[in-house]
């Protein structure tokens, strides 16, 4: 590198430094500015002599993410300066000590948490993925700061990830849409998440991606002046009566159109509220907030007719990521949906900023504010949960994202509960010790089972009894993790209980049998009984589902093992025989699937989820007992695969279509017309490569519903008879549907 590139360099990161201080949200004090120059030099010397793989000096990255925790987040002085040295400890000799030394605590603690998130050892045991998950929320309890510059970071790694190779962006970008999405839009920060779910997607559907792109630049203008339209008549309304205020046109996330396309099996065309509208209102006054949001309702709706069944009210009860807003959903000009959302400066900041906001807007000290609840029920999830990562991070991600519900106590107090909650977990929510001894539960005054799903405006009231106790059964009554966890650990104990009582019997039912307990002889037990654990063996031991004659019978095979093995191999021989050559036939007729980069021919199983068939984009997964499971890019279970196990993902391609036949179910909607059926079945059978293996059909008050599976070669063949399907008059819409 020259010396004038070098000077060029160093002017720029100068100038990177200015702006970081320009564009910080909080106020900054001397003292802020001194503790944010000296972790930005610090920052420089430790960095000086690396590289990103795009060529760049490194230091840029943690001034970027900087100024995303400064600017996007609004965090303060502390935090800046943990992120501008959130690498320094993971990439150079410095240690956490020289940062307390050098600093204070609390920035030594803030990178103590990122550089343990940094350095987690691998275990292909379980999936080191969800570890690393577990181990980075458990930073939560030392400071929740640390998960929201892990996040800025994740940010700009996602926006810098080109020049890395394509597996690598897809791991993380997989990894984005699992966790650091759902965990922004828990910590309030929607700007922040609609920019990780779009730049994840970019890179797990690029294909997708982009012509949802091309499509909003296309239809730009139409809808710019749509939206002009509408604003323009609210517009003479709110200045007549003299409010303050801002509108702006708010576009959907690409991610957001890309999930509705999905849910609602639609094309781009036909997702409605593509735009929305977002009225920002000024007030001096705190108590009139309120008033004036439902007094903009009125002059809305004065104007366009509103859905009730899409009015969401976050102003009377927030949510509890602490957002607040009104959503109206209004009929437009043309027969069209659009949102319009009613926010107040201070409800558009929380919503922007999330924590950060909301720290500055607290009225008491003494206040819990909606995060701090949160993090509370987190910490007991941490500190109680026994399942594995894989469970655990699914359980924590379902609690992350789920749409809420407002719920009542008897005495009338408002409690909020994740969508899908039961009964059951709302006793968990009042308390564990209220839940454990729940022995039934009345929703407005009349008595419904444990598992009853709540709805928003339910009162709820637990009968309880000392004598009660949970059962396995209720891990199916229950969708909240912190209900989960709780009746688990009751169970663990009581199955530990029992299992020590049966390790004493079984220790003496063995000495009968002349056989002596021992590590190897228990080891054995558990595989003849196809059990998975000692404590599976003992605690069936305890309750008696192992009897005498069973324990006899281990006795018997161990004395004939040798016997009993040559047995088995004669038993086994035909079938698996049997087996083996048809696997064989298999793949040397249909050799279409080729793994990894050498293009392996290797044995697989096409998976049931998604039934992928010769043409569709998969990926190989390895699983624990069926060998390689191939999935489709877009099967549901996609991302959460390649976010947990991305070492087991294996790159795969069709590379021959011969003569193997796939079944593919296609769900075919229209109005129900004179000799339509006659024409479906005529148009299936004269495509050529196509059979029908099923059909059910059905009309009801002139709808017309059909689910056909047809058995074809390819993609290609199953797209141009989808096609050729949507032509016959008074078909409305067909899809493929797969076995979720």
């Amino acid at each position: 590198m020259t010396e004038i590139d070098i000077e060029q360099e160093n002017k720029d990161i100068a100038r990177e430094y200015k702006e970081l201080l320009r564009i910080s949200y909080q106020t900054l004090t001397d003292a802020d500015k001194k503790l944010i120059r000296k972790a930005f030099d610090f920052a420089v010397e430790s960095h000086k002599d690396q590289r990103r793989k795009s060529g760049e000096a490194y230091i840029f990255h943690p001034i970027a993410v900087a100024k995303i925790v400064a600017s996007e987040i609004g965090l303060g002085a502390t935090s800046i300066a943990a992120a501008l040295m959130h690498d320094v400890v993971e990439d150079t000799d410095v240690t956490v000590e020289d940062i307390e030394h050098m600093f204070n605590p609390k920035v030594a603690q803030i990178v103590e948490g990122l550089t343990k998130i940094a350095q987690v050892k691998k275990d292909l045991n379980i999936s080191m993925q969800a570890e690393n998950f577990r181990k980075m929320l458990l930073t939560l309890n030392d400071d929740v700061r640390v998960i929201i510059i892990k996040i800025a970071d994740r940010l700009h790694n996602m926006q810098t990830m080109d020049s890395m190779p394509n597996d690598k962006q897809i791991k993380i970008a997989s990894e984005t849409l699992y966790i650091y999405a759902p965990l922004a839009h828990r910590l309030g920060l929607y700007n922040i998440k609609s920019k990780l779910e779009d730049l994840g997607l970019k890179y797990t559907e690029p294909q997708v991606y982009h012509d949802i792109v091309s499509k909003i630049k296309e239809t730009k203008e139409q809808q710019d002046e749509y939206i002009e339209n509408i604003s323009s008549v609210i517009k003479k309304s709110l200045d007549d009566e003299g409010i303050q205020y801002v509108i702006k046109g708010r576009p959907k996330s690409i991610y957001s159109i890309r999930r509705k396309m999905a849910a609602q099996n639609v094309s781009f065309d036909e997702v409605y509220d593509k735009f929305a509208l977002r009225i920002v209102y000024k007030t001096d006054n705190q108590n009139d907030e309120k008033f004036l949001a439902w007094k903009i309702y009125s002059i809305v709706t004065d104007h366009y007719r509103p859905s009730p069944s899409r009015l969401r009210d976050w102003i009377s009860s927030p949510k509890s990521t602490g957002y607040e807003a009104l959503h109206i959903t209004v009929m437009g000009p043309k027969g069209r949906w659009v949102e319009i959302q009613v926010r107040s400066e201070r409800m558009d900041e929380i919503a922007e900023k999330g924590y950060a906001a909301h720290y500055k807007y607290k009225q008491g000290a003494d206040e819990e504010s909606g995060l701090d609840v949160w993090l509370n029920l987190l910490k007991e999830a941490l500190e109680n949960s026994e399942s594995n990562a894989v469970d655990f991070v699914e359980d924590f991600k379902m609690n992350l994202y789920a749409k809420e519900i407002f719920v009542f106590t008897p005495k009338g107090d408002i409690k909020s509960l994740p969508k899908g909650a039961t009964s059951l977990d709302f006793a968990f929510s009042i308390h564990s010790e209220v839940g454990v001894r729940t022995r039934g539960t009345r929703v407005n005054g009349k008595l419904v089972p444990l598992n009853h799903e709540l709805k928003s405006g339910d009162q709820i009231e637990i009968i309880t009894s000392p004598n009660q106790k949970p059962t396995s059964h209720w891990l199916d009554y229950v969708t909240t993790s912190r209900a989960k966890n709780k009746i688990r650990n009751v169970l663990n104990e009581n199955t530990k209980k029992t299992a020590e009582e049966g390790r004493e019997l079984l220790t003496r039912k063995l000495r009968h049998l002349k056989i002596t307990i021992s590590e190897t002889v228990i080891n054995e037990m558990v595989n003849f009984f196809k059990l998975r654990t000692s404590l599976d063996l003992f605690y069936r031991v305890g309750i008696g589902a192992i009897d005498n004659q069973q324990l006899k019978d281990f006795a018997a095979q161990k004395n004939n093992s040798f016997i009993n093995f040559f047995k088995s191999k004669m038993k086994r021989s035909p079938s698996t025989a049997a087996e083996d050559i048809h696997k064989q036939v298999l793949s040397s007729n249909y050799d279409m699937l080729v793994f990894g980069p050498d293009q392996d021919k290797l044995d697989y199983k096409l998976s049931t989820c998604c039934n992928p068939i010769p043409g569709d984009e998969v990926f190989g997964f390895v699983t624990i007992n069926e060998g390689i499971k191939v999935h489709k890019k877009d099967c549901p279970n996609a991302i959460s695969l390649q976010s947990n196990y991305a070492y087991r993902i294996m790159q795969a391609k069709w590379i021959d279509s011969s003569q193997q036949e796939f079944k593919a179910i296609l769900k075919i909607t229209g109005m129900d017309t004179l000799g339509l059926t006659n024409q479906l079945t005529k148009v299936i059978s004269n495509n050529m490569h196509v059979n029908i293996q099923s059909i059910s059909l059905s009309g009801e008050a002139g709808i017309f519903k059909g689910q056909v599976a047809v058995i074809v070669q390819n993609n290609t063949i199953l797209k141009r008879l989808i096609d050729n399907i949507k032509k016959i008059d008074g078909i409305d819409k067909v899809t493929r549907v797969y076995n979720t």
